[in-house]
């Protein structure tokens, strides 16, 4: 096999390959590095990336007799997530040339089993909704999302097997779905979040981009320190909750043709689609989320907006003035209505195995400075749920659409197992 086509395989099989003496750690990252070099000045995916210290990294990884589980393969990590060894600079001006003392956690458990730590993806400022340059992989004159931008696009665009992203409405499932990735945003907090830049500390959920369920799975296996998920019998017949949500009207034709198209097509695999209303008291749910964002938010840059407040953008500002008029009554009823709905998932998943629902409003929009509508994401990132976008449709510019899947809080795993066999069921169907 080519080297120059190392970069286009799964995350799995390049581990597979590497720990059995096919390919080495070095000629896979400079794989990646070449699809970068190709393809950066267009895309803008990287924040932070140099191309000697990966390779170094390789070298010594391809000199060690000891080998993890992910043995030379190469992450990329959003820049709202510490590294050691290169900067972390936010997507602010104000960050400039940062570099912490320490990896977060997530970064120093999958170093430790092997990874190449290949560079720093762009984030939206501060994990917010102010852009960076990346555009989208598949056509420039889109947005790839946000805020978990040069993620999304750098895995769709064979420049990395994986990278971290962080969710705190739709930061990891919007760039998925409009990149044509796979965004795992796990049950909240599963993650550790030591070594993130919060942005809203009850919402902030760090998780997985990657071009395949298994990749993900792969990755979270290291992370959690557990077991493969479970492969699900192809003859299953899973009952499926169908949830448009109270957002629905905001579904363009495509991300109706995606829903409408998969529910027809797992029925025909053999599944139960059941329709799935939300109770009336869902409806404030991405209202309550609006109000645990900015008042956290408010909170958590106290600091930058008292020194720092003419570097920031005027998005990130209107948030942290409305944050600070948020009454600790109003900040209070939102975690109180978040708690409550949390209880009440259990009976409205019933007996389903899970959920499918819209993962954006429809394609990417074209332009760079509005990086999509969060709401579609955010209303289950405030319940806590596990959630992932899955890249099967596409929509009239021939952009990716997704559709997203919702489990139940902790088990993550039965999501991933479900994935995966939606995934073949489409596929088969095709």
């Amino acid at each position: 096999m080519s080297e120059k086509t190392l970069n286009m395989l799964s995350a799995i099989d390049v581990v597979r390959m590497i720990s059995e003496g096919k390919t080495t750690a070095e000629a896979v990252t400079r794989a990646c590095l070449e699809r970068i070099d190709d393809r950066e000045k267009k895309v803008k995916a990287w924040a932070n990336i140099d191309h000697e210290y990966a390779i170094s990294q390789a070298r010594i990884l391809d000199s060690s007799a000891t080998k993890g589980p992910l043995h030379g393969l190469p992450i990329g990590v959003k820049d709202v997530i510490d590294t050691s060894d290169m900067l972390t600079e936010m997507g602010s001006a104000i960050y400039a040339d940062y570099q912490p003392k320490t990896d977060a956690a997530c970064v120093a458990i999958l170093r430790a089993a092997g990874a190449v730590i290949l560079g720093k993806t762009v984030t939206c400022e501060f994990a917010g909704s102010h852009p960076g340059p990346t555009t989208n992989p598949l056509n420039a004159n889109h947005t790839p999302g946000g805020s978990s931008s040069g993620s999304g696009a750098a895995v769709s665009d064979y420049m990395v097997f994986g990278a971290f992203g962080t969710q705190t409405g739709g930061s990891i499932l919007r760039p998925a779905s409009f990149c044509g990735a796979v965004g795992y945003k796990p049950t909240y907090n599963v993650i550790n979040r030591g070594g993130l830049m919060f942005a809203a500390e009850n919402l902030d959920t760090i998780g997985i981009l990657a071009r395949s369920v298994d990749d993900v799975d792969l990755i979270m296996t290291v992370l959690l320190n557990r077991a493969r998920s479970a492969e699900i019998a192809h003859d299953a017949k899973p009952q499926i909750g169908l949830c448009r949500t109270h957002h629905w009207d905001l579904a363009q034709p495509e991300t109706v043709n995606a829903i409408e198209d998969t529910a027809l097509q797992l029925e025909s695999a053999g599944a139960a689609v059941l329709d799935i209303d939300l109770p009336s008291s869902f409806v404030e749910l991405s209202n309550s989320r609006n109000t645990l964002n900015d008042f956290e938010r408010s909170r958590v840059m106290a600091g930058l907006w008292r020194d720092n407040r003419n570097e920031l953008s005027d998005k990130i500002s209107k948030q942290i003035q409305n944050g600070m008029t948020i009454t600790y009554s109003k900040y209070r009823d939102a975690l109180t209505l978040a708690n409550r709905c949390r209880e009440e998932l259990n009976e409205i998943f019933g007996d389903c195995d899970f959920i499918l629902a819209p993962s954006a409003t429809g394609e990417a929009p074209k332009g760079l400075e509005y990086t999509g509508d969060p709401q579609f994401q955010g209303c289950w990132t405030i319940l806590h749920v596990p959630t992932i976008s899955l890249p099967t449709h596409t929509g009239p510019n021939g952009l990716p659409v997704g559709i997203q899947l919702v489990g139940r809080r902790w088990q993550d795993e039965k999501l991933l197992s479900w994935s995966r066999w939606v995934m073949k069921q489409l596929k088969n169907q095709a």
